[in-house]
């Protein structure tokens, strides 16, 4: 590592991109294996090809970063667990988990293997980082939508010397937090919590606005006029210009984005990257123009500093198109169809050379035509004419994709490691040592031993020069010979194949020490291999189901207007998830909490006027800003007649303990339990746990058999009824999308906003108190008519999301559920036509549809 600098950090999809970024100086990789890694249709390595790049980048001295950061069922616990085991004995440096179970796993098993918690974890609070560490992380990579500013917060209230922080510099950019996203997953059945995302950020849609009906359902749809069609679609992130701020952030690792990129991006980026670096070090680096073009020409779809240096809005979101742009170099102005020859002015200073690609773009998004340029003629003052494939109109844009000097440069070479060598005798043989002192200062000495005696000359007795030189002959070898001890009498003779032999001999030897010196002890292996045949043990033996529930699990509901709240009492529900701060105005916790707190109030005594409880729901994202004004008002709350807190991170409910407040914390969906054991992991935070939408019957029905089994455990819930929460994003969708230019400019926000997409689906926005943008499904989850299956699974409580609801639609849920409980636990089997029955009223209230999401198959797996 640079000990001036950050670690910068690599993507590896393949052994050839692999290479490549260690050529450029990576100082780390991050890659995967062939099952539980976030990038699914990367080629990947499979076992034996990744122990190969762990000597590879060992004897480098390059870490490796193994992923095993996708969301993992019960039934798959036991082969992470000997997954965990395997990768710790061939020497990874860390792991990259978003499991908490999986964090669990490792913790218990393999005890000195380094876990970095992944981005999917969502972390973005200092209590977080801290959450992360007290679960035995090493690392925290941070959300990408924090700022600087908020980074070195969180360092200053961390013990670094416990855990580190990491942070993306450079590549493509989530619309939505990393690990909250649904969209993929509930919309085309690829989850991007199992490393399949579809990217559906990067599709087209439009925005439209209208009003509500009784329901809440919108009407009378009308297009809001916006900037481009990719509404979804961010920019890719560029810290580059501004590197010397960012590398003086109290940060040990910058991350490059990319485990699907080809060799030539990874080595463009890697480079122009570990240049900067170095320079920064020195304290002589400016941004060039060069280094800068060459990011441009590897990939882009437009820059940004990202959220990271405070970009929004425009500067952030890429509405024109989602792929690669290329660098712009001027228009067609003219087409010659007899010589098939573009007329192009150019607009700048870089013009088209033999050997470029270059893109032409119809006007208004029109057909593109990509080719590689063959020859260049001028044709007049800054017009110059190719010949093309196909016709092209004038006006169409030119951009340059590919110039091969700047995205090929050959990288500096890395130094040799530095060896020692000494030649000596024993009875006559030929003995040769070799030492060196390896990354992270292991010494390093082996010893061999020729296969033939030397005899005494009879003529021509090798010297000791000679032999010296002929062991210094280290050719393309990672070492470089910096010392020979000879211990020799001269006067003998062996063959010089003897002398070379043993050279290449000590030189292998010496590459198999330094890789084995990376790998931890037998004593630490055999422990670690008893710990996994217990894990294991445990995790596949059978766990009975409970006898089938016989009382009503509690309902509750979610509710972000006292309406939608009153609606739900009214109906039967029993527990309320009240939400103010979902309204874009109707929360006052920002700028009056005096009214905020007169909210919370009225909310309270109208649950406790029917017997229902009242939790006070915070946002699925809680950072510093909301942290700071929520905290102190909890005791508050709580004498107001707030039963409980529900939160949707750990961070957010470490917050909570950590000022000594016991109220009961209730975790939601945010919180992705996918597993016993990620239960288990958030047993002493929360009072409930919401179990994820992702998972089908069968692993819900033996994730709730485990938790049942270990005896203490957390009530479980399960959403049954409304639209999936797909996306929360820092982006203020309907202010950055829509056009100035005498559109609607989104100031004055109407009653309902949706995307649609192009097969019209609209699925509802909604902008919260603080301005960031939540996305729901097109249609709403429905499983009343599950409602057997539901009961025999055992959850303790059931949820409907009436958020951004009316009264009437929050009261007809609550009754029609109510109704469909007690019918199962009156009749059992014979509820089936009831059922039924229950679901054309929901049907006829739903919003766009209705569903059972995952319920019954789950995301795909292949």
């Amino acid at each position: 590592m640079h000990e001036t600098t950050p670690e910068l950090l690599a993507p590896a999809g393949s052994f050839d991109v692999l290479r490549t970024a260690i050529a450029a100086g990576a100082d780390a990789v991050y890659l995967s294996g062939k099952r539980f890694g976030a990038r699914r249709y990367a080629a990947n390595f499979d076992d034996e090809e990744l122990c190969r790049a762990i000597a590879f980048c060992h004897l480098r001295g390059v870490r490796v970063y193994v992923t095993l950061n996708v969301l993992v069922t019960d039934d798959e616990l036991a082969e992470v667990a000997r997954r965990l085991l395997w990768l710790y004995g061939i020497g990874v440096d860390a792991v990259l988990v978003q499991d908490a179970g999986v964090a669990a796993l490792a913790r218990n098993i393999v005890p000195g293997l380094p876990v970095h918690a992944s981005t999917q974890m969502t972390v973005l609070s200092r209590e977080g980082a801290l959450r992360a560490a007290q679960l035995g992380m090493r690392r925290v990579v941070l959300a990408r939508e924090l700022s600087l500013e908020e980074i070195e917060d969180i360092a200053a209230h961390l013990p670094l010397d416990r855990i580190g922080l990491e942070i993306f510099v450079h590549g493509a950019l989530c619309y939505c937090y990393s690990g909250q996203c649904l969209f993929s997953s509930m919309v085309g059945g690829r989850s991007g919590n199992r490393g399949m995302c579809a990217q559906p950020c990067r599709k087209p849609y439009r925005l439209v606005r209208g009003s509500i009906d009784a329901f809440g359902r919108p009407v009378h749809l009308s297009t809001i006029v916006t900037r481009g069609r990719y509404l979804l679609s961010p920019r890719d992130l560029a810290v580059y210009p501004r590197l010397d701020r960012v590398a003086h952030a109290p940060v040990e690792s910058f991350k490059i984005e990319g485990r699907m990129r080809s060799e030539g991006y990874v080595g463009a980026v890697v480079d122009v990257y570990r240049r900067a670096l170095d320079a920064i070090a020195q304290g002589a680096w400016t941004p060039s123009e060069d280094d800068e073009l060459a990011l441009l020409l590897a990939f882009n779809r437009g820059f940004t500093c990202g959220y990271l240096l405070g970009d929004r809005g425009g500067a952030l979101m890429g509405p024109a198109r989602p792929d690669d742009r290329g660098v712009r170099i001027g228009t067609v102005v003219g087409y010659d169809g007899r010589q098939h020859r573009a007329l192009i002015r150019i607009e700048g200073t870089l013009f088209p050379e033999p050997g470029d690609g270059i893109v032409i773009e119809g006007e208004m998004g029109g057909h593109e035509v990509g080719m590689v340029v063959r020859r260049v003629e001028a044709a007049g003052d800054e017009v110059v004419a190719i010949r093309v494939p196909k016709a092209v109109g004038a006006g169409s844009a030119v951009s340059l994709t590919r110039r091969e000097p700047l995205t090929r440069r050959a990288p500096a070479p890395r130094s040799p490691l530095p060896v020692a060598l000494s030649f000596s005798l024993r009875d006559r043989v030929p003995v040769v040592g070799a030492r060196a002192v390896a990354a992270g200062g292991m010494e390093v000495a082996v010893c061999v031993e020729g296969s033939l005696p030397m005899e005494p000359a009879r003529t021509r007795p090798l010297t000791a020069g000679r032999i010296e030189e002929l062991l210094r002959r280290s050719g393309d070898s990672l070492f470089a010979v910096r010392e020979v001890a000879m211990h020799y009498p001269g006067g003998l003779f062996t063959p010089i194949s003897e002398i070379t032999g043993l050279r290449r001999a000590a030189m292998a030897s010496l590459e198999a020490a330094i890789v084995e010196a990376w790998r931890p002890g037998d004593a630490d292996v055999a422990g670690a291999e008893e710990c996994c045949r217990m894990w294991t043990a445990r995790l596949e033996v059978p766990v009975a189901h409970p006898a089938p529930r016989r009382a009503a699990p509690l309902l509750s509901a979610y509710a972000d207007s006292i309406d939608a709240l009153r609606g739900a009492v009214e109906g039967g529900c029993r527990r309320i998830y009240f939400e103010p701060t979902l309204q874009a105005d109707g929360c006052a916790l920002f700028s009056s909490p005096e009214a905020f707190l007169a909210t919370i109030a009225d909310a309270a005594e109208r649950c406790g006027a029917d017997g229902a409880e009242l939790v006070w729901k915070w946002p699925r994202i809680c950072r510093r800003a909301f942290l700071d004004r929520a905290v102190p008002l909890l005791e508050t709350v709580r004498e107001a007649g707030v039963s409980g807190i529900m939160v949707e991170d750990a961070g957010a409910a470490t917050a909570i303990r950590l000022i000594g407040c016991t109220i009961p914390i209730h975790g939601s969906v945010g919180l992705n339990v996918w597993n016993h054991l990620a239960a288990e992991a958030y047993r002493d935070l929360f009072s409930t746990l919401t179990l994820s939408p992702e998972l089908d019957r069968a692993r819900l029905h033996a994730l709730v058999s485990r938790e049942r089994a270990a005896g203490q455990h957390s009530s479980l819930e399960y959403l049954v009824q409304g639209p999936a929460e797909l996306m929360v994003t820092e982006d203020a969708l309907v202010r950055s999308a829509a056009r100035r230019n005498g559109g609607d400019d989104g100031q004055n926000e109407p009653v309902w906003l949706g995307v649609q997409d192009e097969r019209g689906y609209t699925f509802p926005v909604r902008t919260d108190c603080e301005g960031r943008t939540h996305i729901f499904n097109a249609v709403e989850t429905c499983l009343v008519d599950h409602m057997p299956a539901l009961l025999e699974i055992g959850f303790d409580s059931l949820a409907i999301d009436a958020r951004g609801r009316t009264a009437v639609y929050a009261r007809d849920m609550a009754s029609l559920y109510t109704a469909a409980i007690d019918a199962v636990l009156r009749e059992g089997d014979g509820a089936a036509d009831r059922l039924a029955a229950l679901k054309t009223p929901i049907r006829e209230r739903a919003l766009g549809g209705i569903t059972t999401g995952h319920f019954l198959r789950g995301p795909l797996d292949d």
